[in-house]
């Protein structure tokens, strides 16, 4: 994945930049879908019903949301973890794709 030609954010290309570092870079996939420009969905290759929604719109200056998408909607966590750090948000990635 190039992170410098994908047309998102600063704050979510230095993200992509930290996991494509940590995880490689063919381990996480993007939804072409999510059109919006402060906006990623990221699942991993292997299981693409268990995804991360990762947004700076309406975050404080550097900070990020996230919502976590399971398999079973119902299970899914929407607009609980906001004004997160870059750090938070990896340990939050970490946890949710690759555990």
């Amino acid at each position: 994945m190039n992170v410098w030609a994908i047309d998102k954010d600063m704050p979510l290309k230095l993200l992509l930049l930290e996991l494509v570092h940590r995880y490689g870079e063919n381990t996480l996939a993007l939804n072409n879908q999510e059109q919006h420009y402060k906006a990623i969905d990221l699942c991993t290759l292997d299981d693409p019903a268990l995804s991360a929604y990762i947004y700076t719109f309406g975050q404080s200056t550097n900070r990020y949301g996230i919502d976590l998408r399971y398999p079973i909607s119902a299970h899914n966590i929407v607009g609980e973890n906001e004004n997160l750090t870059l750090d938070q948000i990896l340990e939050i990635i970490s946890i949710h794709l690759f555990s």
